[in-house]
């Protein structure tokens, strides 16, 4: 079994193993720079450890890829009978990550 990790960025959490790449909310770093994220849970194939909240020595250890936007969300609003409609479009702020390790 592989090793993986269960780590915690932007409000969102992610399950993750080496050499995986996840998106994230944008995040503050250059391309090609390494992040440490924060380790909720981490299985190193004989044993699984849980933080509470996080695993104090562990270390997960992610590259900057780059930056993007996300796809196009619209949000539309209509009262009938009553000529109203709105709409917005929102674009979120991406980061993509590539796991370099887990320790």
């Amino acid at each position: 079994m592989e090793a993986y990790a269960v780590v915690e960025t932007g409000g969102t959490q992610c399950r993750v193993t080496v050499g995986s790449v996840i998106e994230v909310n944008r995040m503050a770093g250059e391309p090609g720079s390494d992040v440490e994220l924060t380790v909720l849970t981490v299985n190193t194939g004989d044993a699984i450890r849980i933080g509470m909240p996080t695993v104090e020595d562990a270390k997960v250890v992610a590259t900057v890829l780059g930056h993007k936007r996300g796809d196009k969300l619209v949000n539309f609003r209509k009262n009938r009978r009553k000529g109203y409609e709105r709409r917005v479009g929102h674009r979120q702020e991406l980061t993509v990550l590539k796991i370099k390790s887990i320790a």
